[in-house]
């Protein structure tokens, strides 16, 4: 059965939510991209070590949540100004493959050390906006503040970034080194400057995502890595040039990420309640599949254990014309 539309409405907040974070994300990838020509595939994983660097430091130290919070956002900023600053000339006339393999090298480091430092288990980030929410008279549904922030900051951060590549002077060097960086070098534009300034704030980027991300979908390093799939597409579908663009393909692919959550569980669940049924319908009880030649005793389908198809007089599938050897054992110890 499909779900209906007051089940799909926690998804729709949700898919906004997400769909402001991935834009965020989006944007960054975006403005680096236009900036450096670098397609920084390792987004994702600075993002996800900055949340659990923040995760550290408050359940671990006496630290203050905010310092936290704001040592996740550094740590983006730090690690992608380090890596444009050292890695970035020398693969600056690369082809952007060479430069996105290169980031793709990044991430991987980052999932090493996390691997090291915070071995999987499970771990969770409450930011203190969870705790406050909204209700929606007309939708009949509670939104948290981290939702709202997630999408308002989605929006804010891509208006300002507009606007900054427009009325500003280094907005209009980092342009002018998108359609032609020769050219631009040529006319006395800082290169190097300019391009630490884009790598140093895609950083920011990074970590302000991976915080709301820890949040929103939680803290699990691999998770957060790989969700740099969906702000690239979202960057993508802008053809890496439109900020506006990415903005609504962010959103779109969050949507369409969270609500294809409760449909696909309800495939799944009615497809499993088919089975049952068939398959009462067919043998008289809700039995697991056997393979072919083999025989399966139901006292011990839980234990996963079967008995050889050439042995079926000793071991039966406790037909009325024999008993398997357990059932036999069982029923003569209760007798």
């Amino acid at each position: 059965m499909f779900p209906t539309f007051e089940e799909f409405k926690p998804y729709v907040v949700t898919g906004l939510a997400l769909g402001g974070v991935y834009a965020l994300s989006g944007v960054g990838i975006v403005v680096l991209y236009r900036t450096t020509g670098v397609l920084n595939l390792a987004f994702g994983a600075i993002g996800a070590m900055g949340a659990l660097i923040s995760w550290t430091l408050i359940n671990h130290t006496s630290t203050p949540d905010w310092v936290a919070y704001l040592a996740c956002i550094a740590f983006g900023g730090l690690v992608t100004f380090a890596y444009g600053v050292l890695l970035g000339p020398p693969l600056a006339r690369r082809d952007p493959l060479v430069k996105a393999v290169g980031t793709v090298g990044l991430a991987l480091i980052l999932l090493g050390l996390m691997s090291y430092f915070w071995p999987p288990k499970s771990r969770s980030m409450f930011l203190p906006t969870s705790n406050w929410r909204y209700h929606l008279g007309f939708a009949g549904i509670d939104i948290t503040w981290t939702e709202i922030i997630g999408l308002a900051f989605g929006v804010l951060v891509t208006i300002l970034v507009a606007t900054f590549l427009r009325y500003t002077k280094l907005g209009t060097a980092m342009r002018a080194m998108a359609d032609d960086r020769e050219i631009t070098s040529t006319l006395g534009v800082p290169v190097r400057r300019v391009e630490a300034v884009a790598w140093f704030g895609s950083g920011l980027l990074a970590g302000s995502a991976g915080l709301l991300l820890s949040d929103l979908v939680g803290l699990d390093a691999v998770g957060l890595t790989f969700l740099v799939i969906s702000s690239l597409a979202a960057a993508l579908i802008a053809r890496l040039q439109s900020l506006v663009v990415t903005l609504l393909a962010g959103i779109v692919v969050g949507l369409c990420t969270a609500l294809l959550t409760p449909a696909t569980a309800t495939e799944r669940l009615s497809c499993s309640r088919s089975w049952r049924s068939s398959s009462s319908r067919a043998s008289g009880s809700c039995r697991s599949p056997r393979p072919r030649g083999s025989r399966w005793c139901p006292s011990s389908a839980s234990s996963g254990r079967r008995s050889s198809g050439q042995s079926s007089s000793a071991h039966c599938s406790c037909s009325s014309s024999s008993r398997c050897r357990r059932c036999s054992a069982s029923t003569g110890s209760r007798s």
